[in-house]
């Protein structure tokens, strides 16, 4: 039976700079790498709000972005 491995955890921050010529949101995304594979969804959010604290523009969304080796 094959298995996952956690290899990687990247946080992604999205945050809305603005609109364009159609009221279309413009969007742009920071990540973050070398984060703690045990943290969990609260601990990440409590990072991503603190993080967004240091921008001007509101932050769109959060992602956990989690890679996994797939072995046999």
């Amino acid at each position: 039976m094959a298995q996952g491995l956690l290899e990687t955890t990247k946080l992604r921050l999205e945050f809305q700079t603005g609109v364009d010529e159609e009221g279309m949101p413009i969007l742009r995304a920071k990540t973050f790498s070398n984060v703690s594979k045990a943290a969990t969804a609260d601990q990440l959010y409590q990072a991503a709000t603190a993080l967004s604290a240091l921008s001007n523009d509101p932050m769109n969304k959060v992602e956990r972005n989690d890679s996994f080796e797939i072995i046999a």
